[in-house]
């Protein structure tokens, strides 16, 4: 294409007017589409939905289809973005059957639903879920693993008085911090380095500031806590110089309370406290967000930072407390007498009784924050279907299938009536499952497989899908689920690259075909440019043809 247009174009058709521009992201985002659309196929998907304001602040909503690609491998794949009035969830279902028509596509096949869990989405009556569920009864809800982990923080967040207000001065700190002279910064962090008091090394000082927590991702905490501990006193500096400053007084207000909370020994253990929590799950947060996780790894990791928590609560106090005491002795922190009686700093007409710092710090803060955090995660963790994972798990090929289930297989087949017919699909299906673990145990190239993605790709390869047609439908159900919506925020992401504060203005039509190809830039670049000129050539009769 590079042949006719700009410089090289015949006379005055350089293909440079906005609309010609418009109609050409179009044409390669309508041929993006249908690629995927092909792809896809008549086969399942997982449908995944989410909103979010642009730049612009104009409500978006992205839509996502997960599904099994005839390779076998699992593929994510973004097919929109559509600017929605309202967020209703009337609206949005409106919205994804206009979607669905156009592009072809069916809601029969979806089976299974995905979103952040918010009311619009979830609703047991009205909400998006349920609407979906009233035209396909078999595209169950999954919610989102990884904001199931986020809402377990916020619910020790929300409910330990002490935690909120940690969490509270935690933002004051980072937002003090990120206000003040860039140079007051930099000079007193150039003082710890040069006293080697602050690391050097490569990429280990190209950013020497308090990251920002985020109110919904709840891993930027473990950060911002990791931040303050490593520039620990190069901030009690830059509080006590915005203290001295005459010229803003609500800084040198929010200064004054972050050094007399610095000071004190409590929130220096609530400090340690959720280091040592958020570091706990800040590995599981981290993986939800693979998009080539599993359902069965994401529980395995649920179950490792359970024991992890349970593990800390039974035999963790003591080892916290000395990390605690060493950190107040090298910033010269008062440190408490465990033997000591406790005396609040706000008396509570609540608290009558007399208790030792020992047992307030044992018990009122860390037991509880410890306890209330496996509580949480024992509560959302376990609210997912049960049966469904045990008959999940009977697929996995490790160990030569040493977890394989006839009979719970065959549990998880019932699942999906239209799938598999009581009558006519079942008795096949169990003929089919004792041949086929037969077949794999046998057959060396199966006896490495670790996961159910690997055992997809290899019955393609060896050709076992078209051996075992009801088998392999039953892989493909189970690499349908998926533990996370990150597809749809990393399209949010996005969403920031493409549409920013100068170019605020974009059509909606015009926004969609610019997402659509550069999130799916690995499938643009597959389209050959004859079809996209003759798709350009055919949306409406023009002077010139390319």
């Amino acid at each position: 294409m590079s042949d006719v247009v700009l410089e090289n174009a015949p006379d005055n058709n350089t293909l440079t007017s906005p609309k010609i521009q418009k109609d050409l992201a179009q044409a390669c985002a309508d041929l993006t589409v249908k690629a995927m659309v092909s792809d896809l196929g008549d086969d399942y998907f997982f449908l995944l939905v989410d909103e979010a304001r642009d730049v612009a602040i104009k409500e978006q909503m992205a839509v996502v289809l997960r599904y099994v690609n005839k390779k076998g491998s699992i593929v994510e794949r973004f097919i929109g973005i559509i600017h929605v009035s309202d967020t209703t969830a009337q609206s949005l279902k409106a919205v994804i059957d206009a979607l669905f028509s156009k592009l072809g596509l069916s809601l029969s096949k979806c089976r299974r639903q995905g979103y952040d869990g918010a009311i619009n989405m979830r609703g047991e009556f009205k909400g998006l879920k349920s609407l979906i569920l009233e035209d396909n009864k078999s595209a169950f809800y999954i919610h989102c693993f990884a904001h199931q982990l986020q809402l377990a923080l916020v619910k020790v967040a929300k409910h330990h008085k002490k935690i909120q207000d940690f969490f509270d001065m935690l933002q004051k700190m980072a937002t003090v911090v990120g206000g003040s002279c860039k140079r007051n910064q930099y000079e007193v962090i150039a003082e710890r380095i040069a006293s080697s008091e602050i690391p050097t090394g490569k990429g280990l000082n190209q950013e020497r500031t308090l990251k920002r927590p985020g109110d919904t991702r709840w891993g930027s905490h473990f950060g911002t806590i990791t931040s303050v501990i490593s520039l620990f006193s190069p901030i009690i500096s830059l509080m006590n110089f915005i203290e001295d400053e005459p010229k803003n007084e609500t800084a040198r207000s929010d200064a004054g309370s972050i050094l007399y909370a610095m000071e004190d020994f409590e929130f220096a253990f609530l400090f340690h406290l959720m280091k040592l929590i958020l570091g706990i799950s800040y590995e599981l947060s981290q993986a939800l967000q693979r998009k080539d996780q599993d359902l069965l790894n994401a529980i395995g990791l649920v179950k490792v930072v359970k024991c992890r928590l349970q593990e800390v609560r039974n035999n963790g106090f003591d080892e916290l407390l000395q990390e605690t005491n060493i950190f107040a002795n090298k910033y010269d922190i008062d440190i408490s007498n465990m033997n000591d009686v406790y005396c609040p700093k706000r008396r509570s007409r609540q608290r009558l009784e007399s208790v030792t710092f020992f047992h307030y710090f044992k018990v009122e803060l860390f037991n509880t924050v410890v306890d209330t955090q496996i509580q949480e995660l024992n509560d959302r963790f376990d609210n997912v279907n049960i049966k469904l994972l045990e008959c999940l798990s009977c697929l996995n090929p490790r160990d030569s299938f040493a977890n394989f289930n006839k009979e719970k297989l065959i549990e998880f087949a019932r699942f999906y009536p239209l799938e598999f017919d009581e009558l006519a699909n079942i008795p096949f299906l169990s003929s089919s499952l004792s041949n086929f673990i037969v077949d794999v145990r046998i057959d060396s190239d199966f006896g490495n497989l670790q996961t159910i993605s690997d055992l997809a790709l290899k019955m393609v390869e060896k050709g076992k899908d078209i051996v075992y047609p009801l088998v392999y439908l039953l892989i493909k159900l189970a690499l349908v689920l998926p533990v996370a919506t990150a597809s749809v925020e990393w399209v949010f992401s996005a969403m920031t690259i493409v549409k920013d504060k100068l170019r605020n203005r974009m059509s909606d039509d015009w926004f969609n075909s610019c997402m659509l190809t550069y999130v799916e830039r690995d499938i643009f670049d597959t389209i050959d440019d004859e079809d996209i000129m003759q798709y350009f050539q055919g949306m409406k009769n023009r002077r010139m043809l390319l």
